[in-house]
């Protein structure tokens, strides 16, 4: 086999919860049948169901619960499952509840039963991602796809990702898919050539591409297909012909410069377009100038997520200024890129008129304490509804928390708050659990981890979340905390609302670093207990400003 060239970028494998495999399912079968078909309390009280039926309504509510869960994970491409395995378990016995509690029916009435009343429309979705990742031959895609060849088949959604084509198994799915383009409105080809070299790669792409040409989508996924410039334009017949796009995922693509550039110059139109992922490539800062192209003209942005781009400075500037044009943002997903202080700066603008965004991700950008009080300014005058913020891992000092503090108290709707790997100390944490300690009934999760946090900023931020009633975790790891300090922690805690379980785990936690004097230049001593109770006691009373 010949070896894959530089432009396909080495993968990484993760462990993934969904799909399950084709055994696992037809497991689940199995022993919902056996509890159809078995005596039990509800057997003796609504009728026992023959071993015909018991496997008849298995086979239909694992089918709808199967659709269900995977349409969930397909708008979280990026997540390991969870969710998804979660919503099949809850689907699955409410529905086996709802046949336990029919009983047994004539099998005419079983028949109009699923005529006129369908759980869900399960034939909608063609889905093959299941198992384990395999290549696929000829004969292979023959029978994986004939039900895409039924004559009369209503799929408007086809999911091959995780299935390995080579031209042969290419060339027996482009005329099944050539005769579905009238009615496919969502497509998942990730991870679809995986192992193979790239020539035949790319072959496979053209196939495909030419076969879907003209198909009017919603919805495309092309992620994990290590793409780069040669592999966007192999799409070049598909993309040109769309000019509907609502959700486009492009991750971990190596989507560079020039295949970011190919991008723009081959899609048509961006102008219904509400989700674009472009997580994990090496687009660097003239790739993201060609995206800011992208971003001009998607009005009906929803969700934005260029996080580990490798976007810097050059690049991150033009980015956030075209970001002022998706007045219908919601979701910000910056993470991980050097945009430095004056693209924070300029994020900072944008941010002023989208006033609709409910959650931002801006965690390691570089952006130190004058990008981030120009952020958390930016914020506090037109983000009321904020619900995530994270904005960990930015040099942030003492010398910005007065804005970040002014900031969060605004932010009434706030339930998930992530400060960590900066250098608040325990003045910043005090400023903070003092922003949030009355109202924000919301907060689910506050994370001050690995900021040089010692015993007095962490009994504030116990305070702070003591009383909020919905919340859930408290992660002040990675700081110098005394073990008395961790007790009177969980005893705040477990006096408000809440109990210790909320706190995080503490095994990074440095409890011979409570003493240690502070570093010099500060004209201070050592906080030592004395002096944090102190510390404490002057900000006790400080009122945070809110509008």
């Amino acid at each position: 086999m010949e070896p894959v060239a530089q432009d396909f970028q080495p993968r990484t494998f993760s462990i993934k919860l969904w799909p399950p495999s084709g055994s696992t399912r037809l497991m689940l079968v199995e022993r919902m049948t056996k509890n159809f078909s078995t005596e039990s309390i509800f057997s003796r009280k609504y009728g026992l169901l023959s071993k015909e039926e018991a496997s008849e309504n298995a086979k239909r509510i694992e089918e709808v619960c199967f659709a269900s869960a995977n349409e969930h994970f397909m708008k979280e491409p990026d997540g390991d499952g969870s969710s998804a395995v979660q919503l099949y378990a809850k689907e699955i016995s409410k529905l086996m509840l709802e046949v336990l509690k029919r009983g047994p029916m004539p099998e005419k009435d079983r028949e109009a039963a699923v005529i006129e009343k369908p759980l869900l429309p399960g034939n909608t979705v063609f889905d093959i991602s299941g198992g384990r990742r395999a290549f696929i031959d000829a004969e292979e895609a023959q029978e994986l796809l004939s039900p895409l060849a039924e004559q009369g088949n209503s799929y408007t959604r086809i999911c091959f990702s995780n299935r390995s084509f080579g031209i042969d198994a290419a060339c027996i799915a482009e005329p099944i898919l050539a005769s579905l383009k009238k009615q496919l409105t969502e497509v998942d080809l990730s991870d679809f050539v995986a192992g193979r070299p790239e020539d035949e790669a790319l072959e496979v792409m053209r196939i495909f591409s030419s076969a879907l040409e003209g198909c009017i989508l919603k919805y495309l996924n092309l992620s994990d297909n290590a793409l780069g410039e040669k592999g966007v334009r192999a799409f070049n017949a598909l993309l040109k012909s769309q000019n509907s796009l609502e959700e486009l995922y492009l991750m971990n693509d190596g989507i560079s410069e020039e295949a970011a550039k190919a991008l723009c110059e081959l899609i048509p139109s961006t102008e219904k377009l509400k989700i674009l992922h472009f997580h994990n490539n090496m687009t660097g800062d003239e790739g993201a100038i060609a995206i800011s192209e992208l971003l001009r003209h998607s009005p009906l942005l929803e969700d934005f997520r260029c996080s580990s781009t490798r976007v810097g400075s050059d690049g991150g500037i033009p980015l956030a200024k075209a970001l002022e044009t998706c007045s219908h943002l919601k979701k910000l997903d910056l993470r991980d890129n050097i945009f430095g202080v004056e693209a924070g700066i300029a994020l900072s603008k944008s941010l002023e008129k989208l006033v609709g965004i409910t959650e931002i991700y801006l965690s390691y950008l570089n952006l130190e304490d004058e990008g981030t009080i120009a952020v958390a300014n930016a914020l506090k005058q037109s983000v009321p509804h904020l619900e995530v913020l994270d904005i960990a891992g930015n040099d942030i000092t003492i010398k910005s928390v007065p804005a970040l503090a002014d900031c969060v108290a605004t932010m009434q709707s706030i339930k998930k708050l992530s400060l960590s790997e900066n250098e608040l100390k325990d003045e910043g944490a005090i400023l903070i659990g003092k922003a949030l300690e009355q109202s924000h009934t919301h907060l689910k999760e506050l994370d001050l981890s690995i900021n040089m946090i010692r015993r007095a900023g962490a009994r504030c931020l116990a305070q702070a979340v003591s009383n909020k009633p919905d919340f859930t975790l408290l992660n002040i790891n990675g700081n110098a905390i005394s073990d008395e300090g961790i007790d009177e922690v969980k005893e705040i805690l477990k006096a408000g609302l809440n109990s210790a379980d909320v706190l995080g785990p503490l095994d990074e936690n440095d409890v011979e670093g409570e003493g240690e004097e502070e570093e010099e230049g500060e004209g201070e001593e050592g906080t030592a207990e004395g002096d944090e109770d102190e510390l404490e006691s002057k900000l006790q009373h400080l009122k945070v400003e809110q509008d």
